[in-house]
């Protein structure tokens, strides 16, 4: 559904369903923002379909989507409420493409607004309400329409490869064996196995004589 055009004929030049009260933001931390954008491209892919360029979000909802949580939102406090100039500005794009990527996150699930309006005064000091620009909110990808998400590897077992230190059978034979010099020499003898091996012939004729 494309945005509502404003009325000439409105008192006041108003969207439709603006309201005045106020805005309540939830804090959103930038790892948990970062991960959003990864899902969010993840979901871009799986829905793209042969022989079309743009899946749910589309290349211009990317571009929206990328502006607003890396040039606008407020980490700490949750606020996004850049204009559209602005965000098109940022996210080097034409206002009409911010607009139809806005409607494309929206459908998808992914972003959700309220708009706003305050109450001012015109040049005659007659009161009018005022439009302002739209308070954000990313949604959790677990509300995003279609979208899938991977599962996470298992963690390793605690007795894993790399986990726990070598078998102790195995180092006390290895301690064992050096004390009676059976590795020593079971390596020498394989080095004589092949005779025609020169390499091998000079490093056992100086192994022999290490012992001594």
């Amino acid at each position: 559904m494309m945005l509502s055009q404003i009325s000439a004929a409105a008192v006041w030049p108003l969207w439709r369903d603006s309201v005045r009260r106020q805005v309540t933001y939830q804090p959103l931390p930038k790892r948990q923002a970062v991960q959003l954008w990864h899902k969010a491209r993840r979901f871009e892919r799986q829905t793209r379909r042969p022989g079309r360029q743009d899946g749910a979000i589309g290349r211009n909802g990317l571009a929206v989507l990328h502006a607003l949580l890396f040039d606008f939102l407020n980490y700490a406090t949750g606020r996004l409420d850049p204009a559209q100039a602005t965000i098109a500005r940022a996210a080097n794009i034409a206002e009409r493409s911010v607009r139809r990527g806005l409607v494309k996150l929206k459908a998808a699930g992914v972003l959700n607004w309220l708009r706003r309006c305050i109450e001012d005064k015109d040049d005659l000091g007659r009161f009018r309400l005022r439009q302002e620009s739209n308070a954000y909110a990313i949604l959790p990808a677990s509300q995003w329409r279609g979208f899938y998400d991977q599962a996470e590897a298992p963690r390793p077992h605690p007795t894993a490869w790399g986990a726990v230190p070598p078998l102790p059978e195995l180092t006390d034979q290895a301690a064992a064996d050096r004390a009676q010099g059976g590795s020593y020499a079971m390596q020498l003898a394989l080095l004589e196995a092949d005779p025609g091996d020169k390499v091998a012939a000079a490093l056992v004729r100086l192994g022999r004589l290490i012992p001594e």
